[in-house]
């Protein structure tokens, strides 16, 4: 997705799209060539902002495709953990016990719970990590990017997949008598007002919501208590916005995929709200994007956003790196595509190259066809590989620098 308007920061440099608290969305940082990269970490990018985040994204992605991740990839992940469950964006001596200069946060521990719990065999981390989630849970029933400031719609979203993942009704879990079906239901903008249907990142100063895309696609993964891996639903319960004075989980996702719906209608993708941004496509957001679609079971929608990112953006994933891959990848199993072939590449060996190479699932079956065959590229059939329970999100790609 794009730089979900408002928190973090998968940083880097590079061009991000968007606005989110949790991801990022036209080219995303390509790091300093001289940063130095750990063993096991995917990416050659400097992983200050989304070392926890990539590797994350990679492995439920990889998993979702079939694959078992590299055991030194799943280790250095689960070698982030701080004592107390939580994770930090990037640690670079994880042999060190996190203190007060680990500025750790909800959404590197969010996606991390849905990472370890989709390659198995972490279940203590998880369940201190999920312990972690709910301890820093806000009085509105939502949470921060970090600890002790104000919710949003992005970072409650990516905890409630990691809640789901881990096996949790996200509605039972409650702070001051509110779960986080209460906040994106309250920032869940009224069919009658601008923006009809989108949710807001966070209110503002005054209390007004503003549309916001990032928020928008992830709030639909949110309200359906969803994650990153999706299939495609049975068509929603209305095409349109529909009134409501307070309207359930259900009714807040339909409302946002109307809003979606509608916002790519026309080229089949997100621009982006970036300053200086100018005419440029969010990638990173119109995958999270085609991901929420599915979801709420608009598939022709969904499909042609898809159609739009396979022929426009692979230089965007090239640029980006693991985490653009791992998006592109999720939003073709949303749809039905086949990520081996998206538009003459593989999204499947460019995101396997970028770290150790994972070693193919016994359960599942895949199809390969040399360069050399009738088709460009490279194409799989992926049979029954995926993970379930893998929590939510709005797949967020990169993230936008943020100071604590």
């Amino acid at each position: 997705m794009n730089v979900r308007s408002s928190a973090a920061a998968l940083a880097a440099v590079g061009v991000l799209a968007a606005a989110a608290p949790a991801t990022a969305a036209g080219p995303s940082p390509s790091a300093s060539p001289k940063a130095s990269v750990p063993a096991g970490l995917y990416g050659t990018s400097d992983p200050k902002y989304d070392g926890v985040w990539r590797q994350s994204l990679t492995l439920i992605a990889q998993r979702t495709l079939g694959y078992r991740p590299a055991a030194k990839a799943v280790d250095w992940l689960a070698g982030q953990q701080c004592a107390d469950g939580s994770f930090a964006a990037f640690r670079a001596t994880p042999a060190q016990a996190c203190d007060s200069k680990a500025t750790v946060d909800s959404n590197s521990t969010a996606v991390a719970v849905q990472a370890l719990k989709a390659v198995g065999g972490h279940g203590a981390a998880v369940g201190k990590a999920v312990d972690w989630l709910k301890s820093v849970q806000n009085k509105d029933g939502g949470w921060s990017y970090y600890p002790g400031t104000a919710s949003d719609t992005n970072s409650t979203s990516v905890v409630v997949g990691a809640l789901a993942a881990a096996g949790l009704d996200p509605a039972s879990v409650r702070k001051s008598g509110k779960s986080p079906y209460d906040l994106l239901a309250a920032w869940s903008i009224p069919c009658d007002q601008d923006g009809g249907g989108a949710l807001a990142f966070q209110p503002d100063k005054k209390g007004k919501l503003a549309a916001n895309a990032d928020a928008t696609a992830a709030g639909v993964l949110g309200a359906l208590g969803k994650g990153f891996v999706v299939e495609a639903a049975k068509a929603p319960a209305q095409e349109a916005c529909a009134k409501a004075a307070r309207p359930t989980p259900a009714q807040v996702a339909d409302n946002a995929g109307a809003y979606l719906a509608a916002a790519v209608a026309k080229t089949g993708h997100l621009q982006s709200v970036l300053p200086g941004a100018g005419s440029q496509p969010d990638f990173g957001n119109t995958a999270d994007t085609v991901v929420a679609l599915a979801a709420d079971g608009r598939t022709e929608q969904a499909k042609k956003a898809y159609d739009w990112l396979e022929k426009n953006a692979d230089q965007w994933a090239a640029q980006s790196g693991p985490a653009a891959y791992a998006q592109l990848i999720l939003s073709a199993h949303a749809v039905g595509a086949q990520p081996g072939d998206f538009g003459g590449t593989s999204l499947v060996r460019s995101l396997n190259a970028l770290g150790p190479a994972p070693s193919m699932d016994s359960a599942t079956q895949r199809t390969e066809k040399s360069d050399d065959s009738s088709h460009t590229g490279v194409w799989w059939i992926v049979g029954v590989g995926l993970v379930a329970g893998i929590g939510i999100g709005f797949l967020l790609s990169g993230r936008k620098k943020r100071q604590p």
